[in-house]
């Protein structure tokens, strides 16, 4: 017997138990990766390991791919397929120039192939950490997978280029959002645009108000999924829906009109609190089976705005559009009613972001002083947030939904370091959290301004910046923010939760020193030094000569200078911290993940666990081979 073959009776014996157990892996999850519906996927995963299914129309090669940006370079690569009745599976990279390597480490283990006349099916798997270099690692974060596929398959020099038969999807693999599935027969009713014409410009705001069906008892919502025209995916950026004002005039209902300009009707400013948020890349979200959106009783909404934001970059004219939101209620109650909290940072031209910095950290405090008084008033015990939305716009790379007690961070209420703009949902946490009194939150985000010549903005697009003074910004995704919304319940007397950086700093930092007074105009203008004189405070921002190190102390001083609070009601009532002055709190360290572990004490873990059935496996084959001997 040579000293292979019981290396080569091991691996056998490791082909057959990776098989057998392939054959039982459920398959919870699923996605089109394209519009056609020719490449799909199913997927599932434990605490180590993911599992794919992939199915395309295509008797040649699959190709499959895990990528930092959506495109092809530097990203980790599977291709495979079934030649001649046996299936084949490789695990491949691509470098900066978009070249395709063979892996030296194949970390990827095909489980079983097969083909029709039509299509092609292959189940492969891999450890969520590989410890592989080229490999990416899989986290609850946005992951974003590439595909192609070919006629042919793969080739003794390589896979033939695919052409036009690729495309991207962003997904979160462990966090994959709720289920579609409601009871069959559930009552719906809707909230559509009809043929609003979208101005042939970059941006626009659209609000429509909605009249809730009148109900004669208590219902729940229970599910919330978009209305996107067909053709429209691009073009509809994001939907708010706001509670407004249960007096309003009912000549006001269906009525539609630009947001945030001059002749907006005054009932549109009533319209204050979120009731929900979808943007560009959700499927829609169910409540959990315990919690509903309550309609039909006194203090739930009656009327609503519509909010739809509608992104034309290329000034497209002639377009007309009649999405929207389907929501589904039923006269079987939870037991609890949601609320939705807004956190992060309030809205505001006073929170700004220099340009050409690879990372600039921004934080908006919910702070311990507004969930004390709030929640001491409403609900002692505490909150229970179930999903989050986080929330920003095109400069966006990573954002953390951060909870402390007592001055000491807990784990993440949620968190996305390869945040998509493309991609925003709510996420259904794993387990609920509870927020109790005094705690605080901190909505962190990571930007990257390389490229841009000026300051990027926080504009509004919500309804923060009502005021009588002239407006002279404009609302974009090229403008920024840094949101994060909470679905929680039982639902409280609290709507947002917030902080702003006082401007006084932001300006002395560029050697503002005083200001025209009094305030007529908005951007607000500034009067001395001689070099600022009447520019306003954002063209003097603009003025200043950003560097990347201006722009590193800059942001240092910004995240230590006092906040100013937002606390408010629903409605637009305020709590009585609403609009103090104070001092951004002092947090200890951050939470360590438990998953950070040295690459090479998670190999050895992990091989020790796969390989002990193995073992154990071969150690009975050896002993009833001794025993018939």
């Amino acid at each position: 017997m040579s000293e292979n073959q019981p290396l080569c009776a091991l691996v056998f014996l490791s082909s057959l138990f990776c098989s057998a157990c392939s054959q039982g892996t459920r398959f919870v999850h699923s996605a089109a990766l394209d519009a056609d519906g020719r490449y799909n996927i199913k997927w599932g995963f434990d605490e180590s390991t993911i599992t794919f299914e992939v199915e395309v129309e295509t008797r040649g090669y699959i190709g499959f791919g895990l990528s930092p940006t959506g495109a092809m370079s530097s990203s980790d690569i599977v291709i495979g397929g079934v030649l001649s009745g046996s299936p084949y599976l490789l695990d491949y990279y691509t470098d900066s120039n978009r070249k395709v390597h063979k892996d030296a480490l194949q970390s990827y283990q095909l489980l079983y192939g097969r083909e029709n006349d039509t299509h092609t099916v292959l189940a492969f798997s891999r450890n969520l950490q590989t410890c592989d270099d080229n490999d990416k690692v899989i986290t609850g974060s946005t992951v974003r997978v590439i595909w192609a596929f070919h006629a042919e398959d793969v080739g003794v020099s390589g896979p033939v280029y695919h052409g036009m038969n690729r495309g991207r999807k962003s997904l979160r693999l462990l966090n994959p959002g709720t289920s579609s599935s409601i009871p069959a027969g559930t009552a719906f009713f809707d909230l559509q645009n009809e043929e609003v014409p979208v101005p042939h410009k970059d941006t626009t705001y659209w609000c429509q108000i909605f009249k809730f069906p009148e109900l004669k008892k208590k219902h729940h919502i229970i599910r919330i999924e978009p209305m996107i025209q067909k053709g429209h995916e691009n073009l509809v950026h994001h939907i708010l829906l706001y509670q407004c004002d249960s007096n309003l005039n009912k000549s006001e209902i269906d009525r539609g009109h630009e947001c945030y300009h001059p002749n907006m009707p005054d009932s549109f400013f009533t319209c204050e609190t979120v009731l929900f948020a979808w943007a560009i890349g959700g499927e829609g979200f169910t409540y959990p089976p315990h919690v509903g959106m309550s309609i039909g009783t006194s203090i739930d909404p009656v009327y609503v705005q519509m909010e739809i934001h509608f992104d034309n970059p290329s000034l497209q004219r002639g377009i007309v559009d009649s999405s929207g939101l389907r929501l589904y209620y039923s006269p079987s109650l939870r037991r609890y009613d949601a609320g939705v909290i807004e956190t992060g940072v309030w809205v505001s031209l006073y929170h700004m972001l220099p340009p050409g910095m690879q990372d600039y950290i921004t934080e908006g405090h919910c702070t311990q002083e507004c969930l004390q008084e709030s929640l001491d008033s409403e609900m002692p015990s505490g909150i229970h947030v179930f999903a989050v939305l986080l929330h920003a716009h095109l400069a966006g790379r990573a954002i953390r939904a951060r909870h402390f007690r007592q001055q000491v961070e807990l784990q993440p209420l949620a968190s996305d370091d390869q945040f998509d703009f493309n991609f925003q949902e709510f996420q259904p946490l794993s387990q609920e959290r509870i927020i109790l009194p005094g705690d605080s939150l901190i909505t962190e985000c990571r930007y990257n301004t390389k490229g841009r010549m000026n300051m990027t903005w926080h504009t509004s697009e919500t309804h923060a910046e009502k005021t009588a003074v002239t407006w002279h910004g404009g609302l974009s995704t090229r403008d920024e923010m840094c949101l994060s919304y909470l679905l929680y319940y039982p639902r409280v007397n609290l709507a947002r939760c917030e902080s702003l950086p006082e401007i006084t700093g932001q300006l002395k930092f560029i050697g503002v020193k005083e200001i025209q007074e009094p305030v007529t105009t908005w951007p607000f203008v500034i009067k001395s030094p001689k070099k600022y004189s009447n520019l306003l405070f954002t063209e003097a921002m603009d003025k200043y000569k950003w560097t990347r190190k201006r722009g590193k102390a800059f942001n240092d001083i910004v995240r230590k200078l006092p906040i100013n609070v937002r606390c408010s009601k629903i409605g637009q009532d305020e709590w009585s911290i609403q609009g103090v002055i104070i001092s951004p709190p002092e947090l200890k360290s951050e939470q360590t993940s438990a998953a950070v572990v040295a690459c090479r004490n998670v190999s050895e873990i992990q091989c020790g666990r796969s390989l002990a059935p193995l073992l154990t496996a071969c150690l009975l084959l050896i002993l009833q081979t001794c025993l018939h001997l």
